[in-house]
């Protein structure tokens, strides 16, 4: 038969085990598939890019196209809104991706910003071709390539952001319960009394 003092020692034992297996189960930090720097070096070439763009832009001279007035009117608007967007709202949305690199929300918000910016850009890049001058259609045609690239790295890392959050979503699901609290045993080897009888 096994002792009081072993039996004892079996359970702490076995509750000690039980607490690191949890603290170190609670401590595994989760696994960032992202890398912070990669964004950084993508934002510096979006800026970089937009603010090219926007001098490139600004130098159209859509006035002297050889197209219709409407078209003229619409190229106008859209070289417009592409300006004040690389001047206001591009730089804000760069920054807020700057300072908080793992906040999908963030990231996002650039993304798409930076869809609608292609989308409107490759517009007015394919009329320039159509009715401007070359120059001014091959400098706009550097700008829509850079800026499709930057927007591709950008999915690229809102992707594997997503799929970290995603992954360490589950693995909060699928965590084992924590282990219950050991009982306390309270073992009293000291000298017992006993009554006499008579």
């Amino acid at each position: 038969m096994i002792g009081m003092t072993t039996c004892f020692r079996l359970l702490l034992c076995a509750a000690l085990l039980a607490a690191g297996a949890f603290a170190q189960t609670a401590a595994t930090p989760a696994l960032s598939t992202t890398n912070p720097l990669d964004v950084q070096a993508t934002l510096q070439r979006i800026e970089q890019t937009a603010q090219a763009a926007a001098l490139d832009i600004a130098r159209l001279r859509v006035e002297k196209w050889k197209t219709e007035s409407e078209v003229k009117s619409q190229a106008q608007a859209n070289a417009d809104s592409l300006s004040r967007n690389m001047t206001t709202a591009l730089p804000t949305l760069v920054n807020g991706v700057r300072t908080t690199p793992q906040n999908l929300t963030a990231s996002f918000k650039l993304y798409r910003n930076l869809n609608a910016l292609y989308d409107v850009f490759e517009g007015l890049t394919e009329s320039a071709g159509a009715f401007g001058s070359r120059q001014e259609f091959e400098s706009l045609s550097r700008h829509v390539q850079e800026l499709d690239a930057h927007r591709r790295a950008l999915g690229d890392y809102v992707e594997a952001l997503a799929a970290a959050r995603d992954a360490e979503t589950t693995r909060r699901a699928t965590a084992p319960p924590p282990a219950a609290k050991p009982k306390k045993i309270i073992v009293d080897n000291g000298p017992t009394t006993t009554k006499k009888k008579r």
